[in-house]
């Protein structure tokens, strides 16, 4: 693990407990707060970032690598990079490849690595995921839907549905795809590093 302060790791703890959605923050340093077991990575162990489209998992990744010690690789960006492909175009025009490619990437990381996912690899990749440390980022279907609503960079995913009907349609499904997955809380995660003082 990293070689941080106390403070260090404090201070990375209210930045993660700042980054994530302010509905449900309140209830996650409720959850932190209470004694339970810290649940770590092993060593050498990939620790994938998963959750929900805009929950919040590329601006948790710094975060999360920093405490970790280690350096993050966000997929998507990734995926951007080594295709010359945008990721809206690419959806739309040949989502089975995508979807392809992604989990093709993703199994070609070193193990160890600390990699934030793409909004559906969780419900398409399960599989994927198996021997994998999933910290799983929360997002409440208010956020999910106000933050989508207002970004015209992301791919429809449904487009013969208005997008509200899809925004509904597609997190309530992944909510039950997520749930069907052996994934940590940030809550778990988070309290070993907090242990020098929780935050308030």
């Amino acid at each position: 693990m990293s070689g941080l302060s106390a403070e260090q790791k404090h201070q990375l703890v209210q930045r993660i407990l700042g980054a994530v959605d302010p509905r449900l923050a309140p209830a996650l340093r409720e959850e932190l707060a209470r004694p339970g077991p810290p649940l770590l990575p092993t060593p050498g162990q990939t620790v994938a970032i998963a959750g929900h489209r805009s929950a919040g998992k590329t601006r948790l990744l710094p975060l999360v690598s920093a405490l970790l010690g280690k350096q993050g690789l966000d997929l998507d960006v990734e995926l951007e990079r080594r295709s010359g492909r945008s990721l809206r175009d690419w959806v739309a025009q040949d989502t089975n490849g995508f979807r392809e490619a992604e989990r093709g990437l993703f199994l070609e990381l070193p193990r160890g690595s600390v990699v934030a996912l793409g909004g559906g690899f969780l419900s398409h990749h399960p599989e994927a995921l198996q021997s994998c440390y999933t910290l799983l980022v929360p997002i409440s279907f208010e956020t999910y839907r106000e933050r989508l609503l207002a970004d015209k960079t992301r791919p429809r995913l449904r487009p013969g549905m208005t997008l509200e009907e899809e925004l509904h349609s597609i997190y309530h499904q992944r909510q039950v795809l997520h749930a069907a997955v052996p994934t940590v809380s940030l809550a778990d995660f988070l309290r070993a590093f907090a242990s020098s003082g929780s935050p308030s």
